[in-house]
């Protein structure tokens, strides 16, 4: 419950510092990651373009595209290797989950398709806390940087990750 009003106060802190992303444009290559310290709890939300992880937006039309929406659900489903937190602070990874996009008859053919995934960790020592490193650019190369966001006990900021800075740091 706790965790579930950080992450509506990360909503609300995302509004003061960058007033422009409200009704942002969906743009290929970028991502946005959410990330929630409380206390032992860490909570981490994820948005990536499906371009990003499969190489289109659309329903599946062969069975190779099909085999490319399984795999990378199945990455995106792997806490522990798209996340790392310090390792002092002993997190443990819990199941994530990860939502694909439907495709219905009502989608249009230029509609735009996002991929959602939340992650948690509990950490035994969460002083040792300093930065969370993500695996999340070796498992999808279109994608070209995430736009974080963090709320914690060492206060609110943003950062952009990239392939050559991967790690959430404060």
């Amino acid at each position: 419950m706790r965790t579930c009003l950080l992450l509506a106060s990360l909503a609300t802190f995302a509004a003061p510092i960058c007033p422009a992303h409200a009704g942002k444009a969906h743009v290929h290559g970028d991502g946005k990651l959410e990330v929630v310290i409380d206390k032992g709890d860490i909570a981490i939300n994820l948005e990536l373009p499906m371009d990003v992880a499969v190489g289109f937006e659309r329903a599946p039309k062969s069975e190779k595209e099909k085999a490319a929406l399984s795999t990378a659900e199945k990455l995106l489903g792997d806490t522990a290797a798209m996340f790392v937190p310090t390792a002092a602070a002993g997190c443990s990874a819990l199941p994530a989950k990860v939502t694909m996009p439907s495709f219905g008859a009502t989608q249009g053919g230029d509609a735009h398709a996002d991929i959602d995934a939340s992650y948690a960790f509990r950490c035994t020592s969460p002083a040792a806390l300093t930065s969370i490193e993500t695996g999340i650019f070796m498992s999808f190369k279109r994608l070209y940087r995430l736009e974080a966001q963090r709320v914690g006990p060492s206060g609110q900021g943003k950062q952009r990750l990239t392939p050559k800075s991967p790690a959430l740091n404060w």
